[in-house]
């Protein structure tokens, strides 16, 4: 059964969902209804994935009611400002064939631009008209949420975050907590560098369970909601098969060992591309 993940606002996500990021949108709607079909609830898009179309198919086709699944998607970059963020959440509803979403995300902070403050106040008028029900933010340091709370009074659901044994993010988990953020990582499984390390291969061997599994788990015990992506279907199905075993506490010291500060993708802090 997946645990869900209580929110600050009175709301709840689904633990583990399906991260749709760099699936074609070819593949993007088998994949979806694969997870459907698997007993996922919970499935994160976003603009720039150029899939909300596909995802969007595969929930009007599954057969599951639309309020079981947990819909995610992300305000891109170039969309960011008051007036900008209200016809992009628009456009990504159409496109999802949606008439709300259960968390919208701003996407990065993109501090040269210094728009997210205007664009999160969009965010709580979509969300005080019923539009959306969660509010939240993805790759934000301390200081971007210090700067958002501050200048709105309203503190995020979610930061979405890149997050994995080699880059655990114990700092910004910590800034959460305090906060009452709840950590959703993206490149959960270090995107796919880590199902070959011989500290996985050997916890799993032990378990009778895969790499993926393993991390996932690891995941599952930190308290994080955890997104993995996969395009292949027997991968989601066990990918999701991670609700029946326990890592011991020598497995989690051995995995948290694997720390390096690899950042696989960009530094949110220097990250402005708006195109």
């Amino acid at each position: 059964m997946n645990p869900r993940v209580a929110l600050n606002d009175g709301n709840s996500i689904p633990q583990v969902g399906l991260g749709v990021w760099q699936t074609p949108p070819d593949e993007t709607e088998r994949a979806v209804t694969a997870a459907l079909q698997s007993g996922y609830r919970h499935i994160d898009t976003a603009a720039a994935y150029q899939n909300e179309v596909e995802t969007g198919r595969a929930l009007a086709s599954a057969g599951v009611p639309r309020d079981e699944v947990f819909l995610v998607t992300k305000l891109w970059n170039g969309d960011q400002g008051y007036d900008a963020t209200l016809g992009a959440f628009e456009a990504s509803l159409d496109r999802l064939g949606v008439d709300y979403l259960d968390l919208y995300l701003i996407h990065w902070p993109v501090p040269a631009k210094n728009a997210y403050v205007d664009t999160f106040k969009a965010f709580a008028h979509l969300r005080d008209q019923g539009r959306i029900r969660s509010i939240g933010v993805s790759n934000f340091e301390p200081e971007h949420l210090k700067i958002l709370i501050d200048s709105t009074g309203i503190v995020p659901a979610v930061n979405q975050i890149e997050l994995h044994p080699l880059l655990p993010q114990r700092e910004l988990r910590e800034v959460h907590t305090q906060l009452g953020i709840a950590t959703e990582a993206w490149s959960p499984l270090g995107q796919g560098s880590l199902l070959a390390d011989p500290v996985i291969t050997e916890i799993a061997a032990a378990h009778g369970k895969t790499p993926a599994q393993v991390l996932i788990r690891w995941h599952i015990q930190l308290g994080n909601i955890v997104i993995p992506k996969s395009v292949n279907p027997e991968r989601i199905a066990s990918n999701f098969d991670v609700f029946d075993f326990e890592l011991s506490e020598q497995d989690i010291a051995s995995i948290a060992s694997l720390e390096n500060g690899t950042r696989l993708g960009p530094d949110p802090r220097t990250f402005n591309f708006t195109g």
